[in-house]
């Protein structure tokens, strides 16, 4: 097998398994980990040292938590759980723009990225207890727990000491057979003492995505409530220039093709976020709208390559802040995210309603 075949299977794969987060979120996001893991291990087994790889392989550790963000608009059911869900998202994601403004490693100590594993746990919850059954308190608690007690071990071990898991247990002998023993007490303490205090499962072994609401699962339905429900400036658009620019900032401070300045580049975003959500609003008053998300993707990314040429004459100039294939990538970046979040949104907003249409019924 060829360098260029494993390589490229790798990227494909690093982009691809990410879109399996909103239909099977567990078996997805923990395949997103474990090859963001093993992707370095894959490469040297054949001998290569890809360059500029691991702005690229941070890059993509964004893609893929960022679809895992939008899955919890599209599946989540507890409100209070996606709540702590989007302040741990985007506390993360303003720490990576920090540190990556700064280069000062200890911002990501303050920062951690307690979201994956809050979304993995909460993930892993659903797959046999009913989530709603949970509080505030619940998932406050849990998502301190990782902070605590996960996150800041890991986040000081990895930015700050800068140390190698690989190269510890190497170079200290008595380093593995300690972490082998605490995960096996940890084992312990989960099956002896955490186990038999779990109140028993609401239903088998549910890997896959629950089914949406029967009022808002089909493309039409979405288009409808977004047409009466939407505006072009409204909290949903905020939210979506926050989430679209700050990642796309993370981006062009990891590739390095990108010269713009992140003021440039949010900017850009913002107004590219805007542009989509006024072709979108009027789409959707007008009934458009399509079930499946790679035709909606397609037109949705032919519109913008069409609107970032369009600028481009518009104004008159060469662009020589972005190379071609950055363009493009950035492009695929606000088309891919913008789609889902425009499909998953509403999905998010109609549980929302409905929850509190039956508080206010006295939870009937």
């Amino acid at each position: 097998m060829s360098v260029e075949v494993v390589f490229w299977g790798v990227v494909l794969a690093r982009f691809g398994l990410p879109l399996l987060i909103p239909r099977f979120p567990l078996p997805a996001i923990l395949g997103c980990l474990v090859l963001d893991a093993a992707d370095q291990s894959i490469f040297q087994a054949f001998g290569h040292d890809p360059p500029f790889y691991q702005s690229y392989d941070k890059a993509m550790d964004v893609f893929y938590l960022s679809i895992a963000y939008l899955a919890g608009l599209r599946n989540w059911t507890n409100r209070a759980a996606g709540e702590v869900n989007r302040f741990l998202f985007f506390y993360r994601q303003a720490g990576v723009v920090l540190f990556e403004l700064t280069g000062l490693r200890w911002v990501l100590l303050v920062f951690p990225n307690t979201f994956e594993y809050y979304f993995i746990a909460y993930e892993a919850i659903r797959t046999r207890w009913n989530a709603v059954r949970y509080s505030l308190k619940f998932w406050v608690l849990l998502a301190a727990g990782i902070w605590i007690v996960i996150k800041l071990p890991q986040e000081y071990w990895v930015h700050v000491a800068q140390l190698d898991f690989t190269e510890t247990v190497a170079d200290v002998p008595w380093f593995g057979p300690v972490v082998l023993a605490g995960l096996l007490g940890l084992a312990a303490v989960l099956y002896f003492v955490v186990r038999p205090r779990l109140r028993p499962a609401d239903w088998s072994l549910r890997l896959r995505a629950d089914p949406l609401p029967a009022g808002i699962d089909e493309a039409h339905e979405r288009a409808a409530y977004q047409a009466a429900h939407r505006k072009v400036l409204d909290s949903a658009a905020v939210e979506k220039i926050f989430l679209i620019g700050l990642i796309s900032v993370i981006f062009g401070q990891l590739l390095p093709g990108v010269e713009a300045s992140e003021l440039e580049v949010f900017t850009g975003i913002a107004i590219f976020v805007v542009i989509n959500s006024a072709i979108g609003l009027w789409s959707a008053r007008r009934g458009y709208g399509w079930d499946s998300a790679l035709v909606s993707f397609g037109v949705v990314f032919a519109t913008n390559v069409g609107l970032v040429f369009l600028a481009d004459v518009v104004l008159r100039r060469r662009r020589e802040d972005l190379s071609l294939d950055d363009t493009l990538f950035f492009v695929f970046l606000v088309s891919i995210l913008t789609m889902l979040y425009d499909r998953y949104r509403p999905i998010h907003d109609y549980r929302m309603a409905e929850e509190a249409k039956v508080m206010a019924d006295g939870g009937k």
